[in-house]
């Protein structure tokens, strides 16, 4: 048995408005995939780092850019998606164990799997380290600790930087490695839940969250203001800003 520690970058359309005729079929799609595999004995025995050559949005969201240090010349250079998920599928194995910092990118790599008509036969066992390292950490109930406060509180070198498919798979695999213990158990993912919000459109009422802003501030929100406030709501659905609390846990 393997573990498989995998990170997932990705892009986004630039506007609150898609006007990518599949952004809601594919709204964060995949750019890079990192991961390293452990042994039972948690031993490194291979690697895998490969950007993607993306479809859905051939432009860089420059804050994903400036955030990943990637930029649209590397990735037109990547292969697409279904070569270096095949490759993907050669690099684990039948009865590896995803670990992963959330399940975030469980649910995009599933998505992205989905939208480009792909054969799923990955094992869909898992362990989300960042649940089991907020409850080692005794965070706040309610609440996720985010990878870089995790690394600092237990005092992993820091090597490499943030925001890189390759480098967060590396240190959720060296805090992995440090709050294991036999009571950690794989669970199965549910892809159908997945395949549901594919189906399930969703929009954001913009001009109530404005008067709540107005009523919050006891004035007229700018138009400048309007147009921050709709590109903070796309750039924290990439779930890639969080620092110390990333998301509320449901589980």
């Amino acid at each position: 048995m393997n573990y498989i520690i995998y990170d997932l970058e990705f892009n986004q359309t630039k506007s609150i408005k898609n006007t990518v005729k599949d952004a809601c079929k594919c709204p964060f799609e995949i750019i890079q995939i990192g991961a390293i595999k452990l042994d039972e004995h948690f031993n490194a025995v291979a690697t895998f780092d490969r950007l993607v050559r993306p479809t859905v949005y051939p432009t860089l969201n420059p804050y994903i850019e400036e955030l990943t240090n990637i930029d649209i010349n590397q990735l037109n250079k990547a292969d697409y998606f279904p070569k270096v998920y095949k490759d993907f599928l050669d690099f684990i194995d039948d009865s590896s164990i995803f670990c992963v910092w959330g399940k975030v990118d469980l649910k995009e790599l599933f998505r992205n799997i989905r939208y480009h008509e792909l054969n799923s036969p990955i094992n869909k066992k898992y362990i989300d380290v960042q649940h089991h390292a907020t409850r080692y950490l005794k965070f706040t109930k309610g609440f996720s600790v985010g990878l870089q406060r995790a690394v600092d509180t237990f005092k992993i070198p820091l090597h490499k930087e943030f925001h890189n498919a390759f480098n967060d798979a590396y240190y959720t695999s060296e805090v992995f490695k440090i709050i294991y213990n036999k009571n950690i158990l794989p669970e199965t993912y549910d892809t159908s839940r997945t395949a549901r919000s594919n189906s399930t459109k969703q929009k954001v009422d913009m001009s109530a969250l404005f008067r709540q802003f107005e009523k919050m501030y006891s004035r007229k929100m700018t138009r400048h203001e309007k147009k921050i406030i709709k590109l903070a709501y796309m750039m924290g659905k990439t779930n890639q800003f969080s620092i110390d609390i990333e998301k509320k846990t449901h589980d």
